[in-house]
């Protein structure tokens, strides 16, 4: 099997870490050699979070190269275009079409772009939805990660029964039942 490159990027707080480590989690019960990388910005502030998965049969080294992601899955949108160039040709971005400002837009220094999704599409293979309203019906927002990743993992190689497990043995036990819930939404979308 050819390695697969996965990204997951984010603003500090919205479980980029957590989701890289249910990733990685289901790559070693597949089998696989996984290498995760953890790239922090300003976290604690809200500042940019990049972290890579990459499994195969091999895998030498941590980091995805400049178009060399198979999937970006993309928490923010702003994140998500931010970090396009690292996405193949055939690649899927699946992006939160949710807004978090900047701290440069936050003190009046830059301005969030307009139309952010559309110039993803023109590029791009592009998967969106507004996990955070999604995951508030649930009845906690915070799930709303597992729900852009149950998206994403319609293009990765497990059942959905190897995610459940794993996501059983990572997340808090009180917050299994909705994490499932949450994935189960997007899986289906």
């Amino acid at each position: 099997m050819e390695t697969k490159n996965i990204m997951i990027v984010g603003v500090g707080g919205q479980g980029t870490l957590l989701t890289s480590r249910v990733l990685g989690g289901l790559a070693i019960a597949g089998g696989y050699d996984v290498k995760l990388s953890e790239v922090h910005g300003m976290a604690q502030r809200g500042g940019s979070v990049v972290t890579f998965v990459r499994y195969g049969e091999n895998v030498a080294e941590p980091i995805v190269e400049e178009g060399q992601a198979d999937v970006i899955i993309a928490f923010e949108r702003l994140e998500a275009l931010r970090y396009a160039h690292f996405l193949k040709k055939d690649g899927a971005l699946v992006v939160n079409d949710w807004r978090i400002d900047p701290m440069p837009v936050v003190i009046g220094a830059a301005q969030y772009p307009d139309h952010i999704i559309e110039t993803l599409k023109e590029n791009h293979k592009v998967y969106t939805v507004n996990a955070t309203e999604e995951a508030k019906k649930l009845g906690n927002s915070r799930v709303f990660n597992l729900i852009v990743l149950g998206i994403a993992a319609q293009h990765m190689d497990f059942t959905k029964e190897q995610w459940y497990e794993v996501i059983e043995k990572t997340v808090p036990p009180k917050t299994v039942e909705i994490n499932k819930k949450a994935f189960d939404v997007g899986y289906q979308l």
